[in-house]
Formats: structure tokens, sequence, C-alpha cells
């Protein structure tokens, strides 16, 4: 498999480009989008475009790389650690759900389950920008939370991968597949409650 990951290079069109190629593939997929139509938009040649983005799918993951980046660095702000562990457990559950169900998180993860097959690197490194990330921090969350004698875990990477998906219960695909057009923060706050309580009834410490 081939890594599509050499030096960008900066220059004053690069922001140009890179929003650019950002709404279009975001509304439009990665595929039925050329770097014809990212150019048009961008207004600049297809010369300048190569000169940052040697490759379409450079492209791609440099805007998935900063848009992770950015809502991963909100949700971090948001979140204080010195809190009870449920109510930073509710926190980070509230803001996990406001970016997968953001038009970014739901386009993201449309583009990548269309083009995976053809272009597997695609998914592989939007996961090591985006929900390996926050993997990797939840890890580290609740292993200071377990030594703190606040939580119970004995396998953290299986912790890890249980919290989010127990605050996704229904809602994520529901949005995904059109059965709701929009979820409420009622909803939101439902399913995140349910997703604390039964994470801390497993987990919470004794």
């Amino acid at each position: 498999m081939n890594d599509v990951r050499p030096i960008i290079r900066k220059g004053r069109k690069y922001e140009q480009v890179l929003e650019s190629a950002r709404v279009l593939f975001l509304s439009h997929g990665f595929e039925s989008i050329g770097v014809d139509d990212i150019a048009r938009k961008a207004e600049v040649s297809k010369a300048t475009l190569y000169s940052y983005f040697p490759d379409k799918r450079i492209l791609f993951m440099e805007v998935a790389r900063i848009e992770c980046a950015r809502h991963a660095a909100r949700l971090e702000a948001e979140v204080d650690e010195t809190r009870p562990i449920d109510e930073v457990l509710r926190g980070v559950g509230r803001g996990f759900l406001r970016i997968i169900l953001s038009e970014f998180g739901r386009n993201m993860f449309r583009v990548c389950v269309a083009e995976g097959e053809r272009f597997p690197e695609l998914g592989r490194q939007f996961f090591e920008s985006g929900p390996g990330v926050m993997h990797a921090r939840m890890v580290e969350f609740l292993g200071c939370a377990a030594q703190r004698g606040e939580l119970q875990i004995e396998d953290l990477e299986l912790a890890a991968d249980q919290f989010p998906e127990l605050c996704k219960a229904g809602i994520h695909f529901r949005l995904l597949f059109g059965i709701d057009t929009e979820v409420s923060d009622q909803e939101i706050e439902r399913v995140v409650n349910g997703a604390v309580e039964t994470f801390m009834a497993r987990y919470g410490g004794k």
C-alpha cells in the first residue's frame, strides 16, 4: 500500500485551495470532484494547485487532518478534567456527538466508506487523524482516572472503544441513513446520560 504523505509546500494560495477543496469534498464526495473543479472554485491554475498538492488524495487527507484537529482542539478546550468523572464523561460524550453528527463528521464518514475499497489509505489515514487520536486520548484519560481510583478498568483499550459507541446509540445511524434529519439537544442529552450511566455501572470505582 502506497502512503501519500509527502511534505506539503505552503504558499500564498494554499489556504484558498484548501478551503475550496473542503467545501467541494464535503458536499460532493471524493471521486466526483476533480482537480479542475477545485482549481476553478479556488480561482487558481491547475499548476498552482499541483504545486501544493501533487495528488488529490493528499489534498483530501490534508482537509480531513485539519478539520479533525480543529474539532479535537475545541473538545479538549471544553473538557475540565478536574470535575467528577461522570461530569467529565458527559462533556466528552456531548463533544463527541457534536463532531460525528456535524455535516463534516457525516460527510467524512460517507466519503471514507464510499471510497475505502478503491483507496484504502483514505480511510486509514482519516482514522489516524480523527478517531484514532480520540481513542488514544480516551485511553490516557481513563488510565489516569483508574489510577486515582475513580474507575476500575482492566482493559483500557476496550473501555476507550466502548464509551463512544455507547454515546452513538442509534442516533448516528438514524441520521446517516436519513431516518432522522436532525437530532435535538434533548435527544443528545438523553443518549449521553444513558451512556455515562451504563459506563459507570460497568467501570465505576468501588
